[in-house]
């Protein structure tokens, strides 16, 4: 069972459980008495591609060849099912590595130049560390939520006894009663991205409050992009500029 390490809004914390909220079941695809299934088949071979073909007859103009013999087309080949599949690496000349290459960060600044390059640090994962993940100070209506931050994954934070229950039961109360989300985070102020696993996506996270009586649901919404409308000003580049000096926080 995977943890995270939370607080509430009067600063008590504890470690709790969370899952992938189930999503509601998609539309079944086909007809009444038949599935659809869905399947890859191999369209070309190496032989049949642009580089290969373009070497074969000294031209890149070859359309005509094509036309006339399907030189692309390996009869004993194309057409067959793909199933399993293995991840190979390439070099500029096409030829395969047998080991995977060293891999660069690349900064690069506002106007696209390149400024340093170097060997990627791990980001460790901070969900479940020392310092809680906290309540931040910034709320809004839920229903704002879905228009102004596209959702890339919501998980369910879950107790495991009846003391979490309680914890999590008053806390999806207040948020249900307000209708209202707030925005949490990592570090000792609570702006740092949350982060899952070592080199994870950072992500902003939304806590959300459902109650129906002794039940309740606490979803954590988590969003890496924000939806903004063109020359909205310089007081929300301000805004995402303070929420992001996550780095800075310790």
């Amino acid at each position: 069972m995977r943890k995270v390490h939370l607080t509430n809004a009067a600063g008590r914390d504890a470690t709790v459980d969370f899952v992938g909220a189930k999503p509601p079941s998609p539309p079944r695809l086909g007809l009444p008495d038949h599935d659809v299934r869905f399947q890859r088949y191999l369209a070309t071979t190496e032989a049949g591609l642009h580089d290969e073909l373009s070497r074969r007859f000294a031209s890149e103009d070859y359309g005509q060849e094509l036309i006339q013999g399907d030189p692309e087309i390996d009869l004993e080949q194309v057409g067959r099912a793909i199933r399993e599949t293995s991840q190979v690496y390439l070099s500029a000349d096409g030829e395969v590595l047998h080991a995977p290459p060293e891999v660069v960060e690349l900064i690069v600044g506002p106007d696209g130049e390149e400024k340093e390059r170097r060997v990627p640090v791990d980001v460790p994962a901070n969900v479940n560390e020392e310092l809680p993940i906290r309540w931040g100070d910034r709320r809004f209506p839920r229903t704002e939520l879905p228009r102004r931050f596209v959702i890339q994954r919501t998980v369910q934070i879950r107790h495991y006894d009846g003391l979490t229950y309680d914890y999590l039961f008053g806390m999806a109360k207040e948020l249900d009663e307000a209708d209202e989300v707030v925005l949490i985070g990592g570090g000792a102020k609570g702006r740092k991205p949350l982060i899952f696993q070592t080199n994870g996506t950072p992500y902003r996270g939304f806590l959300e409050g459902r109650t129906d009586g002794d039940r309740y649901q606490l979803l954590l919404h988590l969003s890496n992009m924000e939806l903004r409308l063109p020359g909205r000003g310089e007081k929300a580049d301000e805004e995402n500029s303070e929420e992001n000096t996550a780095s800075t926080d310790s």
